[in-house]
């Protein structure tokens, strides 16, 4: 049995099977009860294991979080967008996500913390500076042959393509405004 599961790569199937058929046995489950805590076991382990997956990919700092933050400093309507915010359909429509405020504002806090509520319903988020988006769409410019990030970024793209190009400051503000805009 432990070869099985260990060759069918089920490890928290592995780890609890001989425990969760005494449990069976001792509330006298059916046969399907048994494989359903079974299954279900694994396929919680492996929720589990993809968010912290994903949150190490993500780059986000850990102490941002909502826990962290206070949501008595958002205005009421935008704790109200933020409620609707949560639930990811701005991805899904591949809206852009805007933040403006004052410096010390928690722009950054919340905006993280609305990462790690997506990264918990199993959503890909990545966390960057600005000053290491403008080193790699930089390279990209000076080396566009090679396989660099901004490669597979469409937004990226756009940026390194505005750096490309010499234009007026207003020229620039467009760009900047079709970039905020792509989708």
């Amino acid at each position: 049995m432990l070869e099985n599961l260990k060759t069918l790569h089920l490890p928290a199937m592995r780890d609890c099977f001989e425990q969760a058929a005494q449990h069976a046995e001792k509330e006298t489950l059916s046969y399907e009860q048994y494989l359903l805590e079974l299954s279900e076991r694994e396929c919680e382990s492996r929720r589990h294991n993809r968010i912290a997956a994903l949150l190490r990919e993500s780059g986000l700092p850990r102490e941002k979080t909502m826990a962290n933050f206070d949501l008595k400093r958002l205005p009421v309507k935008a704790g109200r967008q933020l409620k609707a915010l949560v639930d990811g359909g701005f991805l899904d429509r591949k809206e852009n996500l805007l933040l403006f405020g004052n410096p010390g504002a928690g722009k950054s806090h919340l905006l993280c913390a609305l990462a790690h509520e997506l990264i918990a319903q199993g959503r890909r988020m990545k966390y960057t500076s600005c000053a290491l988006m403008v080193r790699i769409v930089s390279q990209e410019s000076l080396y566009p042959d090679s396989r660099r990030p901004a490669r597979n970024n469409p937004v990226l793209q756009q940026l390194a393509f505005a750096g490309k190009r010499k234009h007026t400051a207003r020229q620039s503000r467009l760009q900047l405004r079709r970039v905020h805009e792509f989708d």
